[in-house]
């Protein structure tokens, strides 16, 4: 099949197995005789709910780079704001805050379109993370200084710098763009499937919880099996649609989006532990905010994205 041809059964493969997910969801959610944990099935139906979102706007990916990168530009922002909401700000931060949503968010977005690698790859981490703390201090407002600085450069970093490596795999000199694009989307369905495949272990074979005061759910049982898992299933993938050159290469990559995606859950969820809260927002329905259902993405996609670069670019 042509690159084309293959994004297009992709994309049905896709659709037929959340569709049969779904109903498999439902129909357990109606089962109170099997005796499944309600509260589980319900979070595990309210994760598919967001995974047909994340995949409908996604389906954009296929159609144009230039309206990919937007969606993921607003993304961020979104995600940016939601994380900077959570976390109290002073008046000092205030102009701060303001180069940070207008100037460095789409600006990094640009410089991914332009695709000027060596630009957006230091523009954040270097330009901006030096910029917040001139900007605050010249506000004259000392209290908490440093807290209040590591917040806003650390919502930055998370939510825009990470995020952005995501779209910008859409310009690896690689293939056609309909391969770049397939490569995108493997990068976020292995990030899903992982998240549920992990989800799926805790709840029926967690046993050692790895940090109780972060998450209590999260078990040692669940990140290992849902990482190798994920490497069964990416090996599935590979035998349709090839994402990389070697089947080891394709186990390999889905282990690691499994591992970064639970580095990514449990980053967040000490956030907000520390905060006093259970989600990022309400965005989501049934299942918090945008932040929520991507902070796997976001610590997934700038590894992934060298990871695939030093093994696809010539």
């Amino acid at each position: 099949m042509t690159p084309i041809q293959l994004n297009w059964a992709l994309a049905g493969t896709i659709v037929m197995l959340l569709t049969a997910v779904t109903v498999i969801g439902q129909l357990l959610a109606r089962q109170p005789q099997l005796g499944l944990n309600p509260a589980a099935v319900n979070a595990f139906n309210a994760r598919l709910r967001a995974w047909w979102i994340i995949c409908c706007l996604l389906s954009v990916a296929f159609l144009s780079p230039g309206v990919t990168i937007l969606l993921f530009g607003l993304i961020s922002f979104w995600a940016l704001r939601e994380f900077i909401t959570l976390t109290p700000t002073r008046q000092g931060d205030h102009r701060a805050l303001f180069w940070v949503f207008f100037l460095f968010t789409p600006l990094h977005y640009i410089l991914v379109w332009m695709n000027l690698y060596d630009s957006y790859s230091v523009l954040i981490p270097v330009y901006g993370f030096l910029f917040i703390p001139l900007r605050i201090a010249i506000a004259g407002d000392t209290k908490r200084f440093l807290e209040r600085v590591a917040k806003i450069q650390s919502g930055l970093l998370v939510c825009v710098y990470c995020l952005g490596f995501a779209p910008a795999l859409l310009d690896l000199e690689y293939g056609e763009y309909a391969d770049r694009s397939r490569l995108l989307f493997f990068l976020v369905l292995m990030s899903l499937v992982s998240e549920g495949l992990q989800f799926i272990g805790d709840r029926l074979y967690g046993r050692n919880v790895i940090s109780a005061n972060i998450n209590g759910t999260k078990t040692w049982e669940g990140m290992l099996g849902g990482a190798a898992s994920t490497a069964l299933v990416g090996m599935t993938y590979h035998m349709a649609f090839k994402p990389f050159n070697e089947l080891w290469h394709t186990a390999l990559v889905s282990m690691v989006i499994a591992v970064m995606g639970f580095a990514g859950s449990m980053t967040m969820s000490a956030i907000k532990r520390d905060r006093g809260v259970r989600d990022f927002g309400t965005l989501v329905e049934g299942h918090g905010g945008v932040l929520d259902r991507i902070d796997a993405i976001c610590f997934a996609a700038p590894v992934f994205y060298h990871v695939a670069k030093h093994l696809l670019v010539p």
